[in-house]
C-alpha cells in the first residue's frame, strides 16, 4: 500500500508537469512559467587481462546516473521538483559477480506562496528516497542482505517557511515534520533493520527539518548540484541530528565526453552497524557511524535544457 502511494504521487506530480508544460508551450516560449534542467549519463570502463605476469584481474564496470529539475513560478506561486537516480555495478575476475557501486532514487518536491517578507515563502515539502536493487554485505561468506528496494525508503513531509534568494540557493525550515522509515523486506523488517521495531515495517517520527541546496553552473559546462538535509526526531534523543548531504558536479569535456562527481554523506544514529568495541577482532555491539560514497565517472552525457 504504502510503494503505491509513494509511486503514485510522483506519476501524479510528473503527468501534471508534463500536461502543464504541453499547455505552456501553445503560448510564446518566453512567457512559460516553467524552468527544466537536467543531466542524463552513460559511462563504462573495462579491463582484460590474460596472462598478465603484473597481476591483476579483469574487470568491467558501469554507471547510468540521471538528474533532473522542473520548477514552476507564477505570480506568488512556486513549485520545485527534482529527480536524482543512479545505479552502477562492478564486476572483478572472469567468475566474478557483479555489485552495486552506485544505487539511489530521490524525488523532492515543494510548493511555496510568497510571503509579504522579501525572498520567503510558506512551503509544503515531499521527499521520497529508496534504491532499485538489494545489496549485500560482500566482506562476509555467505554474502548476508542488507537492503531492497523499499527496504529502506523514506518519506518525509512537512510545512514550513523557504528562504530562496536567488535561483541558485535556498534555504527550507519545517518545524513540523513527519519522517517515516519503510523496510518491506520481512527479513530486514524482522531484525529491526533502519530502526524499525522488530517485525514491524514502518518507524514514523515527528521532528524539525533543515534542508539546504545549491545549484549552479559555476563556470561554462561545469554545474554544482548540492543538497543538505537535516532532521532532529523530537521524541527520541533530539540531539542526535539525522545527516543527509548530497553532492554532483557534472562536467561537459566536449560534445561526446563527460564527467561527473557525486558523494554522498549520511548519518542516521537509527542505522546500527556492528562495531569491535576494543579491537580484538569479536563484534561486541552495534552503533551508528557515518557514511560516505564518492563516484568518478568518464563517458557519454547529455544536458537536458
Amino acid at each position: 500500500m504504502i510503494r503505491l502511494t509513494a509511486i503514485s504521487f510522483i506519476l501524479l506530480t510528473l503527468s501534471f508537469n508534463s500536461y502543464a508544460q504541453d499547455e505552456a508551450e501553445t503560448t510564446d516560449e518566453a512567457t512559460s512559467n516553467w524552468t527544466r534542467t537536467g543531466v542524463i549519463g552513460l559511462n563504462f570502463s573495462q579491463t582484460y587481462l590474460d596472462n598478465w605476469q603484473g597481476g591483476g584481474q579483469s574487470s568491467f564496470n558501469g554507471t547510468a546516473l540521471f538528474n533532473y529539475t522542473f520548477n514552476y513560478k507564477k505570480d506568488k506561486v512556486t513549485w520545485d521538483n527534482s529527480i536524482d537516480a543512479a545505479y552502477g555495478l562492478t564486476r572483478l575476475g572472469e567468475a566474478g559477480v557483479f555489485q552495486k557501486t552506485d544505487d539511489r532514487f530521490e524525488f523532492n518536491s515543494k510548493l511555496g506562496r510568497t510571503t509579504p517578507v522579501i525572498n520567503t515563502s510558506w512551503a509544503a515539502m515531499f521527499t521520497f528516497r529508496t534504491q532499485w536493487d538489494a545489496g549485500y554485505d560482500f566482506g562476509q561468506t555467505p554474502s548476508p542482505l542488507i537492503s531492497d528496494p523499499f527496504s529502506p525508503a523514506y518519506i518525509i513531509a512537512g510545512i514550513g517557511i523557504d528562504y530562496k534568494p536567488s535561483d541558485a540557493f535556498s534555504a527550507y525550515v519545517s518545524p513540523v515534520t513527519n519522517k517515516t522509515t519503510i523496510v518491506d523486506n520481512v527479513r530486514l523488517s524482522a531484525a529491526g533493520a533502519f530502526g524499525v521495531e522488530p517485525g514491524e515495517t514502518i518507524r514514523a517520527e515527528i521532528g524539525g527539518f533543515v534542508k539546504f541546496q545549491y545549484q549552479k553552473e559555476l563556470v561554462k559546462n561545469v554545474k554544482l548540484t548540492s543538497k543538505l538535509d537535516l532532521f532532529s526526531n523530537y521524541l527520541n534523543n533530539p540531539q542526535n541530528i539525522d545527516v543527509n548531504w548530497e553532492t554532483l558536479i557534472a562536467m561537459k569535456i566536449n560534445d561526446f565526453l563527460s564527467a561527473s562527481i557525486t558523494t554522498h554523506l549520511i548519518y542516521d544514529d537509527d542505522i546500527r552497524f556492528d562495531v569491535d568495541r576494543n579491537d580484538d577482532g569479536i563484534v561486541d555491539g552495534a552503533g551508528p557511524r557515518t557514511q560516505f560514497k564518492e563516484v568518478f565517472a568518464l563517458g557519454v552525457q547529455y544536458q537536458i535544457k
